[in-house]
């Protein structure tokens, strides 16, 4: 293990910050991040907040990160190739970069296009669990011809890291596909509570699914699922518009994943998370509520 290793973490939001702090529980000292938003009002303040609670250092550019061994680019899905092309000017070949963005195949290969092209070391990484239940645990599919050396290093502090192919852009498609499940579904359940609660039909809906899909707990999972698009509606929004893109790469019409990236950006237009004081509630019944105090059509 290698406790001096320097690791640079590009966006420190929800993700970011958790890993980081695992990083850091696990002994690697040396962990900064560069976020463009953290002198903004309000949002500035959390990321401040977070770094000091990790002992994340914040840097002020991408100049800076790039004095770290290993880059780890933690920003939303449309900001992906953005924050590649602010760093891959300040990379060379001693760095490893990974993108843990939830962005298409395509994307992935153009950021590693870019990353390489100054003689950086890409991987791609696609995260495949919610990062605050796992941290730096969580579990990640890994590609690229650099996959193997990127995991040696980071496995030994906790990282759980399964490389799946040295093609670039397969675990992307995996992150894609499943999302089609996964967003999808909590666009569902977010459909099924605004239709149902006003009726108070809410408890026999999810009684009768109980039945029909035996050992799930269909209302602890519309209020996981719908809190979790009250907190990130916006990222999830964008991540479906990628799977969108993926989709029709292989010729296949996004008709359901459009569909949800409206959804998931409707509610992230309430602005709810202001709504319930920064923290997204446990009850979807408090999120049915609050949507029709503050909409008439929902």
């Amino acid at each position: 293990m290698n406790n001096e290793m320097k690791i640079g973490f590009i966006g420190f939001g929800e993700a970011g910050f958790h890993i980081a702090r695992g990083l850091r529980g696990a002994g690697v000292s040396g962990v900064c991040a560069y976020d463009i938003n953290a002198c903004a009002p309000g949002l500035g303040e959390k990321i401040q907040r977070r770094a000091g609670e990790a002992e994340v250092r914040l840097l002020e550019s991408n100049a800076e990160l790039a004095a770290s061994d290993i880059l780890l680019s933690t920003v939303t899905a449309n900001r992906g190739m953005e924050a590649a092309e602010q760093t891959a000017p300040f990379l060379s070949s001693r760095h490893i970069y990974a993108d843990l963005n939830s962005v298409s195949p395509a994307l992935k290969q153009a950021i590693g296009k870019l990353v390489e092209s100054g003689g950086a070391r890409f991987v791609e990484a696609s995260v495949m669990s919610p990062v605050p239940r796992h941290g730096a645990a969580t579990p990640m599919f890994l590609c690229g011809a650099h996959a193997r050396e990127f995991a040696g290093l980071l496995s030994p502090y906790g990282m759980n890291l399964e490389v799946i192919s040295d093609r670039i852009g397969a675990a992307s498609a995996v992150k894609m596909c499943r999302s089609v499940v996964v967003k999808g579904l909590e666009a569902l359940m977010l459909e099924c509570v605004l239709g149902s609660v006003p009726y108070g039909a809410d408890e026999r809906v999810f009684a009768t699914l109980d039945e029909t899909f035996p050992g799930m707990d269909w209302k602890k999972l519309a209020s996981y699922m719908i809190g979790r698009v009250v907190e990130h509606g916006e990222r999830r929004a964008r991540e479906m518009e990628e799977v969108a893109a993926t989709l029709r790469s292989v010729g296949v019409e996004p008709i359901m994943a459009e569909a949800t990236a409206r959804r998931q950006d409707w509610l992230a237009g309430l602005r709810l998370l202001e709504h319930f004081g920064g923290k997204a509630p446990d009850d979807y019944r408090a999120v049915a509520q609050a949507v029709v105090d503050n909409v008439i059509e929902i």
